[in-house]
């Protein structure tokens, strides 16, 4: 019985959730501007670090290019990290919203001083 009722439990709360963000969706893409054409990146695609200015929500311009946010950052920096394709990149490049679009990388200090 215990069994049943965690499964049934499970099961409820995918649904609900699902539902719950097909309203938003919906307002969100009748909100928005047409997404610009883009190619969908491959999972080979570079992730980058996009930047925006301070007074425009970075996943508002991620949903412009089509991208899908692995990240959004809204405090030390105000932007979204991303796998793009070339495309999505040129595309970033050219809006006046966006401050930097770099590739992703490992980050190194000069000298370890420690």
């Amino acid at each position: 019985m215990r069994i049943r009722l965690s499964r049934a439990l499970t099961v409820a709360v995918a649904v609900l959730a699902a539902v719950a963000v097909l309203p938003v969706a919906a307002a969100t893409a009748a909100d928005g501007p047409e997404p610009v054409p883009h190619t969908a990146p491959a999972a080979d695609h570079a992730t980058y670090i996009v930047t925006v200015r301070g007074d425009v929500d970075p996943a508002e311009v991620a949903e412009r290019v089509g991208a899908t946010p692995v990240h959004i950052h809204r405090t030390v920096l105000h932007g979204f990290a991303a796998r793009l394709s070339p495309d999505q990149v040129e595309a970033l490049q050219e809006m006046p919203d966006v401050e930097t679009v770099e590739e992703d990388g490992r980050a190194t200090g000069f000298g370890t001083g420690f």
